[in-house]
């Protein structure tokens, strides 16, 4: 009962933190990776250990003189490399690039190149959106399909809709982190970032789901056994009955997608970031903002058929 009579806490947390990831998002944007925006990526490595970082910078700089490469990003590769991602360049660009990567004795060897063209890139954009706006409306439409039954005291509506609210809540503190990651540290946003966001939205209503499910179960065995139970109540009890559950599970992935974000690859670093944040507050979400948004239905209907 103590998540469900503090409710009014978890609201407050909550609504400060999406507005906050409003607010950053706003304010900076989102810094779109190569998948979004066009460019070009490319990874080498050096076998007799990597020169600093600064030779690297100073020897891009020079091809950079007619600006065609402007806003290059250079980050380390594992240990041994450099990430390197710019604007679309021209084949003579990509071949003087080339070129100067290797500094002495330190020859680079290309790895990996990417390039991909601005129209691909809206069209990835523009693709990643509908992805998810209609990831939400299945939800929705699921959620209120399975709980057609449930009528009292909230309707099955309801039901689809604050699930969708929880949703909501999981996808801007995410965004909103890494708005102000891409400000600060150069975070991009790419399409696996989406990939990670619509795992999380799954994973976040996997656990509401089992919270409703187990408050509609509840309310049909008061039913059955003729128990008067006040519906806060029984919120209460179904939160208390699965949080171990959903915790647990929650704990189990997070340390695996931790392990992958300190020991994986350097290409699934930002994928592995937005899963720990995702699912940290897609478990938090399901118990202290769905469930009690339930319990806030019930009051504001309750009030509004005393006034009748």
């Amino acid at each position: 009962m103590f998540i469900v009579k503090n409710r009014k806490i978890f609201y407050t947390l909550s609504l400060v933190l999406v507005i906050a990831s409003i607010v950053a998002v706003s304010v900076w944007g989102l810094v779109l990776g190569i998948d979004f925006k066009g460019g070009s990526i490319m990874e080498f490595t050096y076998a007799n250990g990597r020169p600093d970082i600064s030779e690297v910078k100073a020897n891009l700089d020079r091809v950079n003189t007619d600006q065609s490469i402007q806003g290059y990003l250079l980050r380390s590769y594992g240990t041994d490399g450099y990430s390197l991602k710019t604007p679309a360049m021209s084949s003579s660009t990509s071949l003087a690039v080339q070129s100067v990567l290797s500094i002495g004795d330190k020859k680079a060897e290309l790895k990996k190149l990417n390039s991909i063209g601005p129209v691909v890139g809206a069209e990835a954009a523009k693709k990643s959106i509908i992805s998810i706006i209609l990831v939400l409306l299945a939800i929705i439409l699921f959620i209120s399909f399975a709980f057609r039954k449930v009528s009292e005291p909230v309707s099955s509506w309801k039901y689809g809709l604050f699930a969708i609210v929880a949703l909501l809540h999981d996808v801007f503190i995410p965004v909103g982190a890494f708005a102000v990651l891409g400000h600060f540290l150069g975070y991009e946003v790419d399409t696996l970032f989406v990939t990670a966001m619509l795992v999380v939205l799954g994973f976040s209503v996997h656990d509401t789901i089992v919270v409703y499910d187990r408050v509609r179960e509840n309310l049909k065995l008061n039913r059955l056994n003729k128990v008067s139970k006040h519906f806060v109540e029984i919120v209460g009890d179904s939160i208390k009955q699965t949080i171990v559950r959903s915790i647990n599970t929650s704990l189990a992935v997070l340390l695996s997608v931790v392990a992958l974000y300190f020991f994986g690859p350097e290409s699934t670093k930002n994928f592995s970031l937005v899963l720990i944040i995702g699912i940290f507050f897609g478990t938090y979400s399901s118990i202290f903002i769905a469930s009690n948004l339930l319990v806030t239905a019930d009051k504001i209907s309750t009030k509004k058929s005393k006034l009748k």
